[in-house]
């Protein structure tokens, strides 16, 4: 069984380190990596942490608008399922590279498989927001990470082909902390730190980065800490740093995107996570560490419900309140499965017949 798989973020690239694993050895995967993350901080070290093998399709799109990033990658996805004539395609997640592969597919008939469907934020002013509606709808089996999920599929009317198999990405921080132990002590001589001393932050959204003004304002709350932290800055982040000439103080570091490894490692030494990512209020949790979403709204409502999570927005007087105040609960109960996910997914995958039949459609 030939499948495709696209991937363009850095999140997806944990995603398919716990799956690829798996699903190469029953099927024949073609790994096409759309560019949508172009620079090799943002992609090529992510494959050498994960143990990846290199993409077979690189399409190099490279940043631009949602729709020329959107429509370049659906001309290439669709070159390359022409060559390749897969049984299915494999998408993650929400980004444009997920919403160009179902629509690709969907429109030469091959089915499709969304690994992370029904994840929902209500907020249809996030892009990704967008995607996952569109990607949930044309898709044929859908993997969800949740209860919530499935729940939320429902409610829109998508019932047949749904799964719950829990999250990939506990897979692959599991994996990656039986790999991570020796990157810590290195990470923290490089910047100084001591353990459960310092903070990581992560900003990367639009709604948080494209407004300069609220973003100064969110920096200089980073400033204001008292405690170290360390902030892995994503390209977009650092081009308006520079742009409006922000200088961080002694206490915070702008450092260069970290690989997989170090990232878990960093996270796992820290006291506290401030943060606009989804992937990253998930493996703050696994990780045992208190977190705070810079975001009015989560698709990782389980997170805030177990309480270690708290959405804090971007108002830096609420930022500084709860770095200094927020203490989670002593129980930190199981949430997204059992880290057995990508196993779950590669055997609904390699069910040929029902679950990704396409009558309907041909």
């Amino acid at each position: 069984m030939k499948v495709v798989t696209i991937v363009g973020a850095r999140p997806q690239f944990i995603k398919i380190a716990a799956v690829s694993r798996k699903l190469r050895q029953r099927c024949q995967e073609v790994l096409v990596h759309t560019g949508q993350h172009y620079d090799y901080e943002m992609s090529g070290a992510f494959f050498d942490g994960l143990d990846l093998p290199r993409p077979d399709f690189n399409l190099g799109v490279g940043s631009g608008s949602h729709a020329a990033q959107t429509g370049a990658m659906l001309k290439g996805i669709e070159d390359v399922l022409l060559a390749e004539r897969p049984e299915c395609l494999l998408i993650y997640g929400d980004t444009n590279s997920t919403l160009a592969g179902a629509l690709a597919a969907s429109k030469l008939s091959i089915p499709v498989v969304h690994i992370e469907a029904g994840l929902r934020s209500y907020n249809r002013a996030m892009p990704e927001e967008i995607n996952r509606l569109v990607a949930d709808h044309l898709s044929d089996l859908l993997l969800c990470p949740s209860e919530t999920a499935v729940e939320n599929l429902t409610r829109e009317g998508i019932t047949q082909n749904v799964h719950l198999v829990g999250d990939v990405m506990l897979d692959a921080i599991e994996w990656a902390q039986e790999h991570s132990d020796h990157e810590a002590d290195a990470l923290l001589d490089r910047f100084g730190l001591k353990r459960e001393q310092y903070l990581v932050a992560t900003m990367h959204r639009s709604e948080n980065t494209d407004d300069p003004s609220q973003f100064r304002r969110i920096l200089e709350a980073f400033n204001s800490l008292g405690e170290p932290v360390v902030f892995p800055v994503h390209p977009r982040a650092q081009k308006i740093i520079e742009e409006i000439a922000f200088q961080p103080g002694s206490n915070l570091h702008l450092v260069e995107p970290l690989g997989y490894l170090e990232m878990v490692a960093l996270v796992g030494s820290a006291r506290l996570v401030l943060t606009d990512s989804g992937g990253l209020q998930k493996e703050a949790y696994w990780l045992g560490k208190p977190c705070l979403t810079m975001r009015n709204e989560t698709e990782w409502t389980e997170t805030v419900e177990a309480g270690w999570n708290v959405l804090v927005g971007v108002d830096p007087e609420r930022i500084l309140h709860e770095v200094s105040t927020f203490v989670p609960p002593s129980v930190r109960p199981p949430l997204y499965g059992d880290g057995k996910a990508a196993e779950k997914c590669v055997e609904l995958i390699g069910r040929k017949s029902e679950p990704l039949a396409l009558a309907g459609k041909a």
